[in-house]
This record gives structure tokens, sequence and C-alpha cells, in this order.
């Protein structure tokens, strides 16, 4: 009985590794939704810093004095110029380099100097297009001449209570900060510092001082609003905890679309490069993986080798790639004999693919600095 005794407990300890060993493979933080849904939108955030010069008429409390009492001034009143600066942050929505951001970001624009920051830390002019007051809305323009990585208004959150969204931006001046919390509620109507916001949506992730303007995801990256006001104080003066609120993103789609009506009526819009229709369609729709090009921005944020393979953002349960046991955040190589950088490529490779044929797929992760490569080669067939 002793010996029974002693190998049912060995038994149980090798069931507990066995089990337990997959789990600690699982728990890289590469791989976790929110590092790849904030890698995939940070490149796409901006810091906003805008300055105005404003006058100001200054007088002197004696020259009040002799006004009263005597009905003259003995000096003209003196004028100062004062600049004031304010920060906040934003998104681009194009790869031209427009911007959305809070309309009191970027109030009194015409008479404003308009630099923002990107991801990178390199800084641009940037000039205003339109804003809306009622929607605390803004569209603004880089002054350059190149692409930017952008967030799509194309794909956006179905924003259901309780999921999971993070606010990203210029915290309190601390750029790509990051704050997570779930979304709350839908539809509020609020009245903060005497202005009024209709239709908002609320979060307890942290909105601070500088996140204005900045865009709440969700965790596969898609926009759930605009980061407009924290409530810290009800009309009451009751203090509250984890109260803020974003734009909606279907108010910022139709926003926007309104921002580039007007634009091209003035002759402010450009041509801006069309978006790629999506490419990753064939590789979803025949093995049921959504993919994603692995920029620098996004292979150094996850540690992976630059330059190489395109990223897996997500897999589809029961499809050809999931009964591989392929999981988001692995990336694809190689695809039958041509080596792949990017989501066109796999569209190109997989060209001729069509239901029922075979594909082979190098699939893994080839990390910065050289060491633990985890690479497979599988084959999948075409659903």
């Amino acid at each position: 009985m002793r010996q029974k005794g002693y190998l049912v407990c060995a038994l149980a300890a090798f069931l507990m590794v066995a089990v337990s060993a997959p789990c600690f493979a699982q728990a890289d933080p590469a791989s976790e939704p929110s590092v790849l849904a904030v890698a995939k939108v940070l490149p796409a955030v901006v810091n906003i810093n805008t300055e105005r010069v404003v006058r100001r008429t200054v007088r002197d409390p004696i020259d009040d004095f002799y006004t009263q009492f005597f009905g003259y001034n003995r000096v003209r009143p003196r004028e100062i110029r004062q600049t004031l600066q304010s920060l906040g942050s934003g998104f681009i929505i194009d790869p031209a380099g427009y911007i959305v951001t809070n309309q009191h970001v970027v109030e009194r624009a015409a008479d404003l100097k308009i630099h923002v920051t990107t991801n990178d830390g390199k800084t641009y002019r940037a000039h205003y297009i339109a804003g809306d007051d009622k929607t605390d809305l803004a569209f603004i323009k880089i002054d350059a001449q190149t692409d930017f990585p952008f967030i799509n208004l194309d794909n956006i959150s179905p924003n259901l209570l309780g999921e999971t969204v993070m606010v990203v931006g210029n915290a309190v001046g601390y750029g790509s900060s990051i704050s997570r919390g779930v979304l709350s509620a839908a539809k509020r109507n609020i009245t903060v510092e005497e202005t009024e916001y209709k239709d908002l949506v609320q979060t307890d992730a942290a909105i601070n001082p500088g996140n204005s303007g900045g865009p709440v995801i969700d965790l596969s990256g898609r926009l759930v609003g605009i980061a407009s006001a924290k409530m810290a104080f009800t009309p009451q003066g009751v203090p509250t905890q984890g109260l803020g609120f974003a734009i909606p993103a279907n108010v910022v789609r139709d926003s926007v679309n309104h921002f580039k009506q007007v634009a091209m009526k003035q002759g402010k819009l450009k041509n801006s490069p069309a978006p790629a229709e999506p490419s990753e369609a064939r590789a979803e729709k025949l093995f049921g993986m959504q993919l994603q090009d692995l920029n620098q921005e996004l292979s150094d944020a996850l540690g992976y080798l630059r330059g190489r393979g395109v990223l897996i953002t997500a897999v589809e349960p029961d499809s050809p790639a999931d009964q591989a046991g392929i999981k988001r955040g692995m990336v694809i190589y190689r695809i039958n004999k041509s080596d792949v950088s990017s989501v066109p490529q796999v569209e190109e490779a997989l060209r001729t693919a069509a239901s029922g044929a075979d594909a082979e797929f190098t699939i893994g992760i080839i990390h910065a600095r050289g060491e633990n490569h985890e690479l497979a080669t599988l084959t999948l067939t075409a659903r």
C-alpha cells in the first residue's frame, strides 16, 4: 500500500508539471492582447503643444486712486504680451498626417502655433483646418510631405459595456502614457466646468490633464473614443473616482467626414494616399489569421527582429490556424518558398491558393538579440 501511495504521489506531481508548463510558456508579456494593441496604435498617437500670445492691459492701483479722487490718470495704461501654452493629445487618422483632437486643445487656433510630436520623437508644425465646439472635436494637419502611421476609423470598436479599454496619450506632459479600465457606460450627458458634453462613453480608466484628444482603444486596437473629460467632483461638490468620459468613435468618424468636406470646400484638403484595401482578407478567409505589418516601432516594442515577418494579431477559433496551434503574437516568416515581411507579400504568396489547397507556413518568433529562436514549419489546408 505504501508503494502504491508513492506511485500516486509521483503521478500527481508529474501531472502538475505537465499542466503548468504550457501555462508558463504562454505567460510571455509580449503576447498579451493589451501589449499588442498599444504597440499597434502608439505610432499614430501624437503630443500636441499649442502656444498663443495674448495682449493684456494692466494699470497701477495708484492710478486708479488718482482717477477716483482727482478725475484723471497720471499715465496711460500699460500693455503687456503674455504667452499661453497648453498640452494635449491627438492621433493621426490618415497617412497624409491629418489629426483629430479636442477642440478645447486647439481653441482659438487662428492665433496658435501648433507643434506636434510623434511617438518617434520628431516634432512638426501643424495647422488648424476645422473644428466644432458642440462635439469638442478639431481637425489639424502636420506640415510635412511624408506618410504617417494612422488609426483606421473604418473599423471602430462595438463599445460593449464591460469591455477592457485603454487610454493612450500625453498625461500631464508624459508622452506615451497608458491607463487601463473598462467601458462603464454609454450615452452620458455631463457638465464639467460649465461645458456641456452629450452622448459620451464612460470609463474608469484614468484620464489626466494632457490626455484630452488622445484615443481610447479596445484590446484589438480599435477606436472606442477620444478622451475628453474627467469629473473630479459632482455638480453638488461630492468628490468622485473613476469617472472619465470620451467622445464615442462613431461621432469622431462622422465629424472627421464632415471636416474633410469643409476642408475640400476651403481647398485645404490635399490628396492623400488612399489606405490599402484590407490585404489580410485571403489569410483570414482561408486560414483564419488576421495580420499586421511588423514595422520598426512594433518590432522594438515586442522585442522581435526588425525587418522580417508579418505579425499575427488574431486567430479565429476552430480555423485551420487555430487547429494547428498558431497563436496571436506569433510571426509568419515564410509561405511556401517565399519570404514575407509585409501583409501585401503574404497576400501575393496566397494569391493562387483556393479552398482545399495546402500551404506551408514557417511561423514562430525571432528575437532581436538572436537568442531563443522558436520556428516551426506547418502545413495548413485552406478551408
